[in-house]
């Protein structure tokens, strides 16, 4: 491998694609350096959409979330079944005395005698405001709880992508440092060959030794980083402990076209299930305060008995029982009152509530639309810098290997200035994919970004093929 390709190797080996250079239309390039793979067999390959997916179908907070949707729509059928009639039905045979009183000092009572007594009962609230408005409040408090899965979802949706993009970023580190590495082993064998020609000195020889250990111990760092990025992984998909996961996706390399803050904010604003959930607590408050204040109302009831009384089963007569009753509330001890002022005060507070987290999410969104062209450009600057520096050492080498007066001093600096810039273009990058994931989850457009990502994809490759 000539020495202008060893030194320009990191970008593919950091990021794992091709990075274009703007002011030239050479190709920047090389050959990664993998670390040692476990077993085929072991390993669990995995894609940002399956670790995505994968969340939403085992993480126990997720489904947490979908039980108390359960519960909340067995709370909806139970306000729904107090509007509905009640029937009950009792049979009882009994053989009893009765007291007839006392005769002469002495206390008389009945010889034993049987009773057959058998009943229907149903019970209808023809008209009650106040459980029709409970039953509606209460679909109000399911939707509300939906929305809040929603956002459960949202949430993990976006640890377990920021959790990816940190393994990539530690994958990035580990290859980065080995490419170093590989060029600071070169330079070595270099220098020695000057220092048995007289030319370089042991202390030229110590201070790239002294690099390459920094080198070694920033790149075991980095394993340390990728392997805790994946436990977190393990942990938010709920998987076994012992899994082996093979992070397979790529970074992105940038943005296509930024949106505009209004359309960002308009989109937020109809998808978030945050702003939908308060919007529907605030109308929940609305009836649960109708449902009170209808307790003022009058409610009608209509109750109704049939049965069958006798001796025994088949020696009865029919007996029967019917009511209408209208219930009018004329004073509780002013409970009522209190009640409703209560629910007077909470609808007041759900509207504020509803106003602060509008105004979050317009800051969310304004937050991450801003950090998404900050790191956009950061991409852009780094990958300048790298061709520089890249340059930078390219004409160092060269110099030193050439002239037996060239300074030790630009060949370390050069060194130095191209493993910073590997290192910016690997956080610039981080930050990048980082933003996108944030910025989707400020508008609730998580779902799509799989799909935003693989258009992004086919097309910085299809500028990389040109």
């Amino acid at each position: 491998m000539t020495a202008w390709r060893i030194a320009l190797g990191v970008c593919a080996l950091a990021t794992g694609i091709l990075v274009a250079d703007s002011m030239s239309a050479d190709v920047l390039s090389g050959e990664p350096i993998p670390s040692p793979p476990a077993p085929a067999s072991h390993l669990l390959p995995l894609t940002l959409q399956a670790a995505l997916t994968a969340a939403l179908n085992n993480n126990p907070d997720v489904l947490l979330y979908k039980e108390r949707i359960q519960e909340a729509q067995g709370h909806v059928r139970t306000q729904f079944g107090a509007m509905l009639p009640t029937l009950s039905a009792n049979i009882r045979q009994t053989k009893q005395t009765q007291f007839l009183g006392t005769i002469g000092l002495s206390p008389v009572r009945t010889d034993p005698f049987s009773i057959f007594d058998t009943r229907i009962s149903a019970t209808q609230h023809l008209f009650s405001l106040s459980l029709i408005q409970r039953w509606r409040a209460s679909r109000e408090s399911l939707q509300v709880t939906e929305q809040e899965s929603e956002a459960r979802m949202l949430d993990t949706m976006a640890s377990v992508g920021l959790a990816y993009m940190e393994g990539l970023k530690a994958m990035a580190m580990v290859k980065m440092h080995e490419a170093n590495q590989l060029v600071m082993n070169e330079l070595l064998g270099t220098i020695r060959q000057r220092q048995r020609g007289g030319v370089a000195t042991r202390l030229d020889l110590a201070r790239l030794e002294a690099q390459l250990a920094v080198e070694r111990q920033q790149g075991s760092s980095a394993r340390y980083e990728l392997e805790h990025a994946k436990l977190t992984l393990i942990n938010l998909l709920a998987l076994p402990i012992e899994s082996a996961l093979a992070l397979t996706d790529e970074w992105m390399i940038g943005v296509p076209t930024m949106p505009t803050p209004e359309g960002a904010v308009d989109t937020a604003l109809s998808q978030r299930p945050e702003v939908r959930a308060q919007a529907i607590r605030v109308k929940a408050s609305e009836l649960t305060y109708s449902s009170i204040t209808g307790e003022r109302v009058p409610s009608l009831v209509a109750q109704g008995e049939y049965g069958l009384i006798g001796n025994r089963w088949n020696n009865t007569l029919d007996t029967y029982n019917m009511a209408l009753t209208l219930q009018i509330p004329i004073f509780d001890g002013a409970q009522r009152e209190g009640r409703i002022a209560q629910a007077r005060s909470q609808l007041q507070q759900e509207t504020l509530r509803l106003k602060s987290v509008l105004n979050h999410v317009k800051m969310e969104v304004h937050d991450a639309l801003a950090s998404l062209a900050s790191a956009n450009e950061q991409v852009s600057i780094a990958q300048a810098g790298l061709h520089m520096a890249t340059t930078e050492l390219d004409l160092a080498r060269e110099r030193y290997a050439v002239m037996s007066s060239a300074s030790h001093f630009e060949l370390t600096n050069g060194l130095s200035a191209v493993t910073r810039a590997r290192e910016n273009l690997v956080n610039a990058l981080f930050q990048l994919n980082a933003a996108r994931i944030n910025f989707a989850r400020s508008t609730g457009s998580l779902h799509r970004l799989n799909e935003d990502s693989r258009a992004e994809q086919r097309a910085s490759r299809y500028l990389d093929l040109k």
